[in-house]
C-alpha cells in the first residue's frame, strides 16, 4: 500500500475533497440538538414516549444497517449518500411539522434509514476516492478535517438554534431541513472513484457480501477492535450524549445559575462543545502521526472511563470532561474508520462498515436501558461512573484476551 502525503492529492481528487468538506457542512443537527428533547415535550409527548421514539430509532438502524451498505456497494457511495441525505432533509421538515407521537415514530423510522444510507457509504466513498490517487493513509487527516468543518459550522448553528428555538421551537428543525438539503446539490457535483467504478459490482451477490463480512470477522485482531471499540468504547460514550442535559442542568443550578438561563446556556455550552471537537478534528493528521493508533486506542477507554468515574466524585468535573469526550469522539471514529478501511477491500467496504455500525448499534441498546433504570433509581451521574467503571474493566479485559492494534499498520 503506498502512502499519501498531504500534498500528494491531486487535482481532481483536491476538487472531490473540498467538495466533501463543504458536505460535511451542510449536516445542520446542532440547529435542533440544544432544544431537541424541548421540542418533544412541547408538543406533548411523555418521557416514555421519548425513549421509545429513540428505541425506534436504534432498532431501525440495526436491522437497516447491512442491506443500506449493501445498496451503497451495488449502486454506488454517491447515490446511497444522495438517498439518504434527501431522506434526512424531508424528515426534519417533517419533524418541525408534527404534534403528535405517531407521526414522530414514522419519522424516526425514516431519519434513521437515512443515516443509516450515509454511515458505511460516506467513509466508503472517502477511502476509495483516496485510493484513486494512492493517499489513502490520508483517511484520517481528511476525515477528521471534514468533521472539523462540520463542528465549526455547528458551534454558530447551536447559538442560532437556541435563539430560533426561543422563538419557537419548530423553527430549529425548519432551518436543519434546508441546510441539509444544500448537501444534495454538493453531493449531485461529486464524482463516484474510480477504485468503486473498477470493481465488479454486478458479482456481489447477497451471499458473497455475508461471506466478505464473515471473512472480516474471522480475523482475531479486528474482533477484538469490534468488542474494544464499537461494542465497548462507543456504548458507553453514547450514553454522555443521552445524559449530557440533565446533568449539565444538575451542576449549573448548583454553581448558582438561575433555572430561567439554563436553555441559553446550554446552546453556548453545545457551540464550546463543537469548537473543541472541530479543534481536535482539524488536527488529526497531527494527533496520528504524533501518537499513534496504537497508543491512542490503548490509552483513551482508561482516560475516558477514569474521567467519568471522577465527575461522579466532582460532579463540577462533569463540563470539562463533556468536552473531553466531545472533542476525540470524531477523531477517534476517524482512527477506527481508517484501521477498518485499510483492512477491507473496496468490494463489499461500505456493508463491512455498515455491518460494524450495526453492531455498535445493537450494543447500545442493552446500555441504554440499564442506564435508565439506573439513573431513575440514583441519578444520571451515577449511571455514567457505573459507566465508567465497565469501560475500565471490560478494556482491560479484552487487552488481556487480545491486543486489537498491533505494533505493524497491516497486522491483523
Amino acid at each position: 500500500m503506498v502512502g499519501g502525503t498531504g500534498g500528494g492529492i491531486g487535482g481532481a481528487i483536491s476538487g472531490n475533497i473540498l467538495k466533501y468538506y463543504l458536505y460535511k457542512s451542510t449536516k445542520a443537527v446542532e440547529f435542533y440538538r440544544p432544544v431537541m428533547y424541548l421540542f418533544f415535550l412541547a408538543q406533548g409527548l411523555s418521557f416514555t414516549q421519548i425513549a421509545i421514539l429513540e428505541a425506534i430509532y436504534n432498532l431501525t438502524t440495526l436491522f437497516g444497517e447491512i442491506p443500506t451498505g449493501y445498496v451503497g456497494d451495488r449502486v454506488g457511495r454517491r447515490n446511497s449518500l444522495l438517498v439518504g441525505t434527501s431522506l434526512i432533509s424531508v424528515t426534519l421538515l417533517g419533524i418541525g411539522l408534527s404534534s403528535s407521537f405517531l407521526p414522530l415514530a414514522g419519522l424516526y423510522v425514516c431519519w434513521s434509514l437515512g443515516y443509516n444510507f450515509r454511515s458505511g457509504s460516506e467513509d466508503a466513498w472517502l477511502y476509495d476516492t483516496l485510493t484513486d490517487d494512492l493517499s489513502e493513509d490520508e483517511f484520517a487527516r481528511v476525515r477528521g478535517r471534514g468533521e472539523s468543518a462540520a463542528l465549526a459550522v455547528g458551534a454558530v448553528a447551536a447559538i442560532l438554534g437556541g435563539y430560533l428555538g426561543s422563538i419557537d421551537l419548530s423553527y430549529p428543525w425548519f432551518v436543519a431541513a434546508g441546510v441539509t438539503s444544500l448537501g444534495v446539490v454538493v453531493l449531485l457535483t461529486l464524482d463516484e472513484p474510480e477504485t468503486y467504478k473498477e470493481t465488479a459490482t454486478e458479482e456481489l451477490s447477497l451471499r458473497r457480501t455475508v461471506r466478505i463480512v464473515r471473512d472480516v470477522l474471522a480475523r482475531r485482531r479486528l474482533r477484538a477492535f469490534l468488542l474494544y471499540y464499537y461494542v465497548l468504547y462507543a456504548a458507553v460514550t453514547y450514553l454522555v450524549f443521552v445524559f449530557l442535559q440533565p446533568i449539565f442542568e444538575t451542576v449549573v443550578l448548583d454553581l448558582g445559575v438561575p433555572q430561567s438561563q439554563v436553555e441559553a446556556l446550554l446552546g453556548w455550552f453545545y457551540a464550546a462543545y463543537s469548537l473543541v471537537g472541530a479543534v481536535l478534528n482539524y488536527y488529526t493528521g497531527a494527533i496520528r502521526e504524533t501518537i499513534g493508533l496504537r497508543m491512542w486506542f490503548l490509552v483513551l477507554p482508561f482516560a475516558v472511563g477514569g474521567a467519568l468515574i471522577g465527575m461522579y466524585l466532582l460532579p463540577v468535573l462533569a463540563l470539562p470532561t463533556f468536552l473531553l469526550i466531545r472533542g476525540v469522539s470524531d477523531v477517534t471514529r476517524s482512527f477506527a474508520g481508517q484501521y477498518i478501511n485499510d483492512r477491507v477491500e473496496t468490494l463489499g467496504r461500505a456493508t463491512v462498515l455498515s455491518a460494524m455500525a450495526m453492531v455498535s448499534g445493537l450494543a447500545v441498546v442493552p446500555f441504554q436501558l440499564g442506564s435508565g433504570v439506573v439513573s431513575d433509581a440514583v441519578s444520571p451521574l451515577f449511571a455514567l461512573g457505573v459507566g465508567g467503571v465497565v469501560l475500565v474493566v471490560g478494556a482491560a479485559a479484552i487487552l488481556l484476551w487480545e491486543v486489537p492494534i498491533g505494533d505493524g499498520s497491516v497486522q491483523y
